[in-house]
């Protein structure tokens, strides 16, 4: 299991899972549905094994990539810690109680499941043939919040639609930063970035603008539906760490990479859920 965990990156489900308890209960708050325990269980559900297919494919269709990139050489199956075929058997695994768990919820969330799995499992392949493979992970990531709200409502929403299209800016623009590391190493594999095209620098500023729309959208829902003060210090420290991740990586110093990567954004996202969560008790 450890190995398992390890392969999927499990730590990084902090990107979206906070973003799944706001779609979650957005739904809960602002219509006439309940909350209901088995629909945030088969939700919960439903997140960990469409993550758990899409990084586990990811790892087995770079495998050969990984190899011989130093920076990932030692990920489980370079490093030989899980076979390939193992890790295709997990991500198939998960497609499939993937599949059935959104039979349990209702059918548009059954009916949409294969292209919610098209576009989390597509993701890997997309860096062999365009730059905008950025793009393509964070819409994978934007299907938390707005499938959240699905699972408790069956219906589309303006509301939900708002923090997905954050969610899109938001992965794409920290998947750009973290595409820094790799500048050289894919230009000279022929792999496609924002930063192997552009260079390191435009990559920043494109960065910076995605930013700036993800804090846009977080900021939109408040003109249409209340909120209170816990909503805007959300929007304050979620904000503040767009910011801070900025200042950390530089065109002459990408050293700090990885902290910008991993904990500004954890902390966005958590801490923003968290303040959210707060605000739906706060006006109730």
């Amino acid at each position: 299991m450890k190995k398992y965990f390890s392969l999927v990156t499990f730590s990084h489900t902090i990107f979206a899972m906070p973003f799944a308890f706001i779609g979650f209960f957005l739904a809960v708050t602002t219509t006439d549905y309940k909350f209901e325990w088995y629909k945030l269980i088969l939700m919960l559900l439903c997140m960990v094994f469409a993550r758990n297919s899409a990084m586990s494919f990811n790892r087995y269709l770079d495998r050969d990539i990984d190899a011989i990139n130093p920076r990932t050489k030692m990920r489980d199956i370079p490093a030989g810690r899980i076979s390939p075929t193992a890790a295709l058997t997990f991500t198939i695994i998960n497609c499939v109680l993937f599949m059935v768990t959104t039979w349990f919820i209702n059918l548009l969330c059954f009916y949409l499941a294969p292209i919610a799995l098209l576009i989390v499992l597509g993701y890997s392949a997309t860096k062999r043939f365009t730059a905008l493979c950025h793009f393509v992970l964070g819409l994978g990531l934007s299907l938390a919040p707005l499938g959240a709200y699905l699972v408790v409502t069956g219906h589309f929403a303006l509301l939900p639609v708002f923090f997905s299209l954050a969610v899109v800016c938001w992965v794409s623009g920290f998947d750009i930063i973290y595409a820094l590391q790799d500048e050289e190493f894919d230009r000279g594999q022929n792999l496609h970035s924002i930063p192997s095209r552009h260079g390191i620098v435009n990559a920043l500023r494109f960065s910076t603008f995605l930013h700036v729309l993800s804090a846009l959208f977080v900021i939109l829902p408040a003109f249409y539906t209340h909120v209170s003060i816990p909503y805007y210090l959300g929007i304050l420290v979620y904000c503040s760490m767009l910011v801070y991740q900025h200042r950390l990586v530089k065109p002459t110093d990408l050293s700090r990479v990885n902290f910008a990567f991993m904990t500004t954004n954890g902390i966005a996202s958590v801490v923003f859920a968290l303040f959210f969560l707060l605000d739906r008790i706060w006006i109730r």
